[in-house]
């Protein structure tokens, strides 16, 4: 008996040795993943999001069932929802007719120089028909500094025209008229209907696309595909908000070439995590707009935008 329990203890030491090495080294590596991940600005909360990260990523979300990927994808917004509670569209407008305009001009620009070149376009051609009527050479000369501006001239000379026509002066708030007028389409007519009349819709732009793809929310690359499969993640009441949190999100930490992972909130929820700088001051240098100190796009933001630090864009031509 005595020399079996003996026999039997000495087989245990070698197992319990293994063991005891095997959890070291994960130890090593999970603080190393901490390391890496805590956010610039905050030192409790992101600290947990960091240790949960490898566990989030080791099962890749390619093998989620649906379940899962609509309770991620949700989670995510609710997460973005906190660090952009002042999400809002980044175009200036004050009616319908100037934001279906400026989202028609944003096309191969940044929103900051539309909001720069819209103020001398509205106060020449305030409506429709102003502008339905005006000279093509020019509101070019007005549109110029927006790139593109002998095509885009075109489109809102010829959508001032339709709306005159066709809807007496009048944006409608129907996705199928709003889809009939010169340079709409499904994206333009959703940031109206979603910001301008209240109507919930998803406005997929390439920071959207971008973004949906690289959370493996879907695989698709068609805009129109993109938006029926995340639409169908989340209720209908959520879908504008939705649009903001994203675009912000892409715009400010999610970069295309070099997202800011270091500095993301979301870590945890992202199996793209480590695609860019993810050494948390290092990836604080890449923050842009609010984040990173600087100006946002509107000359004239919301007021809760300028609450929470934000800072209003220059006007055309403006020193800083």
């Amino acid at each position: 008996m005595g020399g079996k329990k003996t026999a039997k203890a000495a087989g245990k030491a070698p197992v319990e040795k293994r063991a005891s090495a095997k959890k070291a080294a994960p130890v090593r590596k999970t603080a190393a993943v901490k390391k890496a991940t805590v956010a610039p600005k905050k030192a409790a909360a992101p600290v947990k999001k960091a240790s949960a990260t490898k566990t989030v990523a080791a099962k890749s979300p390619r093998n989620e069932s649906r379940t899962a990927l609509v309770r991620r994808a949700r989670r995510i917004n609710r997460e973005l929802a906190e660090v952009f509670p002042y999400a809002h569209p980044e175009l200036d407008f004050e009616n319908p007719f100037q934001l279906i305009v400026a989202t028609v001009l944003s096309a191969q620009t940044t929103d900051l120089r539309v909001n720069q070149t819209t103020p001398a376009l509205f106060a020449t051609y305030p409506t429709p028909e102003d502008l339905a009527a005006a000279n093509p050479e020019e509101v070019e000369e007005i549109l110029r500094p927006t790139g593109f501006f002998r095509a885009k001239t075109k489109s809102v000379i010829g959508l001032s025209k339709a709306l005159v026509e066709n809807f007496g002066g009048e944006v409608p708030g129907r996705l199928e008229d709003l889809v009939t007028l010169p340079g709409v389409g499904r994206k333009t007519a959703f940031v109206v209907l979603g910001n301008a009349f209240g109507r919930p819709g998803v406005t997929v732009d390439t920071h959207f696309m971008r973004l949906v793809r690289r959370w493996q929310w879907t695989d698709e690359t068609d805009p129109d595909k993109i938006e029926a499969a995340v639409t169908a993640l989340f209720p209908k009441s959520d879908w504008t908000d939705l649009s903001h949190h994203v675009i912000w999100h892409g715009r400010r930490i999610c970069h295309a070439r070099k997202p800011a992972c270091g500095a993301c909130p979301i870590t945890p929820l992202c199996p793209a995590y480590g695609e860019g700088e993810t050494d948390p001051e290092k990836a604080k240098k890449l923050l842009k707009y609010e984040k990173g100190g600087f100006p946002g796009q509107r000359l004239n933001p919301p007021q809760a935008y300028l609450d929470a630090g934000g800072k209003a864009a220059p006007p055309l031509g403006a020193t800083e």
